[in-house]
């Protein structure tokens, strides 16, 4: 299962975005308001976890500066990728996609295709006003 996120433009560079995704304390003012649990487990690893849904964790797997972060399944029974697409728009703004992916059994990925795209749009959406 692949979903994407709407691309949104950040009026910072590039540079200033990568940097920032870098940070996993920075996820913290991206999350949803319904988050109910945040909190940084190690340098590059960190668990959230939304009203009525299973914690999930999250450890910084990749990052190629300035255009690439990916973040994946740190444990549990679900393996599962969170990219961060950053291109340069010009020395002032750049452009973020998101993409999740993840294999997962039919019954599952029906279960999960909305609320993930939901949360991968709240999570590009808050970028600009935080970044």
């Amino acid at each position: 299962m692949k979903l994407e996120s709407p691309k949104t433009t950040i009026n910072k560079s590039a540079q200033e975005t990568f940097d920032f995704l870098s940070d996993v304390k920075n996820f913290e003012k991206l999350m949803p308001e319904n988050i109910s649990k945040f909190e940084v487990l190690e340098d590059d690893k960190f668990l959230f976890a939304l009203k009525g849904m299973p914690e999930i964790v999250l450890k910084k797997k990749e990052a190629i500066a300035p255009n690439k972060i990916v973040l994946g399944a740190a444990g549990g029974k679900l393996d599962f990728s969170l990219t961060g697409l950053i291109s340069e728009i010009n020395a002032t703004s750049s452009e973020v996609e998101l993409v999740f992916e993840g294999e997962f059994n039919a019954m599952m990925a029906m279960m999960i295709k909305g609320p993930i795209s939901k949360f991968i749009e709240t999570l590009a959406g808050n970028m600009p006003a935080q970044v």
